[in-house]
């Protein structure tokens, strides 16, 4: 796969984000549903617990790491993500913790697309930080 960064403006360089991204030769997607900060739990009737209630940042944490997980499975890792939409239930508190977001993608030495948007709830309200991610290869 070969990767083309493309900045007509470069203030998202800050944000570790290209404005856009041409990829050629790509033979793989894979399509990540939204990752949130969910761990197994047999005890749970949903048989999931939600890991950090209430902290935006170990939630952001949790949700990058299943993201991993899913890559893993796939034979993938993040070096083949283009791009990200990240879902929260607070914008400031997201922008203010961005450095789990900014220090997790740096291993990659990519720079992948992304949005981030504000709502409402996410689907328990306990969650304040959900994650879907775009890969190939």
């Amino acid at each position: 796969m070969k990767r083309r960064s493309v900045n007509p403006w470069n203030w998202g360089l800050q944000w570790n984000m290209d404005q856009g991204e041409l990829i050629e030769g790509v033979s793989r997607y894979l399509h990540c549903s939204g990752q949130v900060s969910l761990e197994p739990d047999l005890r749970s009737e949903m048989e999931v617990s939600v890991v950090f209630p209430g902290d935006i940042r170990g939630q952001m944490a949790t949700a990058l790491s299943n993201v991993d997980v899913i890559l893993k499975q796939a034979g993938m890792n993040r070096k083949n993500i283009i791009t990200l939409r990240f879902f929260t239930t607070d914008i400031d508190g997201f922008l203010a913790n961005y450095d789990v977001y900014a220090d997790w993608i740096a291993e990659a030495g990519t720079r992948p697309t992304q949005s981030l948007l504000g709502v409402q709830r996410l689907v328990l309200p306990e969650l304040l930080v959900e994650v879907e991610a775009l890969a190939a290869e």
